[in-house]
């Protein structure tokens, strides 16, 4: 999966200094990420603190993000492509299918965090202009002293078994048109058990026992953090979609399921840990 990137290691502990030459500068767009163009077919690349022109105006505006072995990446907002010459903005999506991998780890990463810090320039009680921490990843008002942490949004992904067969479905009106598994956010005051439950009844109008969790995944392209469970369909099996959610849901074999042509997400690999008969009993 996206954030699976051994042997390299992630570093998230909030400890901001100043760039070194080689640290990277990630930028964004709503969307799109700046990427090295002319790398090979596949491969990216980011900017680099030693090709930012007029470093003394741009410092004050490098946001430190995190680390990835000793390598620091840093949050440069407002930057144009004619920043960095060889470099353009790209679909921030394409970055489920790029290598190395690490590197994509941490553009998704990144995008998240940029995210936040884009829908908290002011504050949300007074209005006043918000500030950043130097001690914590915490955006302050000095007005009336509010103060917000990163926000992550639980979800599931669903399984939905019943012996050798899988629900698999696809989702109504988007960009994306490959198979899923049902899926859903968690509601405040319910167990994310009870959204597993919640989610299959509203999607597909099933009933579901024997919920068993398979793994987590920080999915940073929607700001969530996915837990993976398996569960059988309890009773009736007939499938009742809904299709302000869902294009189609179906009952498939594990013969007919096949990979969806990478290797980055969750739901891909939940797909083939049941067609090779590997998932949690």
């Amino acid at each position: 999966m996206i954030q699976d990137i051994a042997p390299h290691i992630y570093h998230n502990e909030y400890h901001p200094s100043a760039p070194a030459e080689d640290s990277y500068l990630l930028c964004y767009q709503e969307g799109k990420i700046l990427l090295r163009q002319k790398e090979p077919e596949g491969e990216i690349s980011f900017p680099r603190f030693r090709e930012l022109k007029e470093k003394e105006e741009h410092a004050g505006k490098l946001i430190y993000l995190f680390t990835i072995d000793e390598d620091r990446f840093y949050l440069l907002g407002n930057a144009e492509e004619n920043d960095f010459p060889g470099c353009s903005f790209q679909e921030i999506r394409s970055l489920r299918l790029v290598h190395p991998r690490y590197l994509a780890f941490a553009g998704i990463t990144g995008y998240q965090l940029f995210r936040w810090y884009e829908s908290r320039r002011y504050c949300g009680c007074c209005g006043a202009p918000m500030a950043h921490s130097k001690t914590e990843r915490q955006m302050y008002c000095p007005a009336c002293g509010h103060y917000e942490y990163p926000v992550l949004s639980p979800a599931v992904i669903v399984g939905i078994t019943n012996g050798d067969r899988l629900v698999m479905s696809k989702y109504e009106g988007r960009a994306f048109t490959n198979y899923a598994l049902i899926a859903g956010y968690a509601e405040i005051g319910e167990t994310i058990e009870d959204t597993v439950r919640r989610e299959v009844m509203e999607e597909v109008g099933l009933r579901v026992k024997n919920i068993r969790y398979y793994k987590s995944q920080p999915w940073s392209f929607s700001g969530t953090l996915l837990f993976g469970f398996f569960c059988d369909v309890d009773g009736d099996d007939t499938l009742t979609v809904d299709h302000s959610e869902l294009a189609m849901a179906e009952w498939f074999h594990r013969s007919e399921i096949r990979g969806q042509g990478n290797s980055s997400s969750l739901t891909n690999e939940m797909m083939l840990v049941f067609a090779e008969g590997k998932e949690p009993r």
